[in-house]
């Protein structure tokens, strides 16, 4: 085999390879950060393997969201925030996701609304601020889990989508 015939298989394996990827459909979108500057970085990351989200725990005072916690699957995510003002907990049905988040925030978050694909509209805090409104950039998908930073407060929150997981057996 000449090298010029070993250049041109080459050239066809790459382009083949090439075209396969992008082929392959994205499903995963990142939508944030909103909110303020402060507060120590949290993510939820390594939680979205045990499961999709379940449930929401808000703590919310008369002026901002001061706690949140998440529940996958069947385990809770770490407690972020802080401890004054009420706290709601709101459970998912079975096979129900979160498909759009929207809020309020200035300095801090003020607001989350958790939209699923039910139709309910799940509310927590105080409607002013800056609006903002995250959806996922592609079709499917859901909300897999969040991120942000919190101190006394939750300062700043990111959503990061992703189709639902298909492995789950507990949910």
């Amino acid at each position: 085999m000449s090298l010029r015939m070993l250049a041109i298989i080459l050239l066809a394996l790459l382009c083949a390879s090439a075209s396969g990827n992008a082929i392959q459909s994205r499903s995963s979108s990142y939508s944030g950060e909103y909110g303020g500057k402060g507060g120590k970085r949290f993510s939820h990351s390594g939680n979205q393997l045990d499961g999709p989200i379940t449930a929401i725990r808000v703590r919310a005072n008369s002026l901002y969201i001061t706690g949140l916690q998440v529940r996958y699957g069947t385990v809770w995510s770490e407690y972020v925030g802080g401890k004054q003002g009420d706290l709601e907990e709101i459970f998912l049905h079975p096979g129900e996701s979160v498909i759009q988040v929207s809020g309020k925030y200035r300095f801090y978050v003020k607001q989350l609304v958790f939209v699923t694909d039910k139709g309910r509209y799940l509310s927590f805090g105080k409607d002013s601020g800056t609006s903002f409104n995250a959806v996922p950039l592609h079709p499917n998908t859901v909300l897999r889990f969040i991120s942000g930073r919190s101190g006394s407060v939750i300062d700043a929150i990111s959503l990061h989508w992703d189709l639902y997981p298909s492995h789950c057996s507990t949910c």
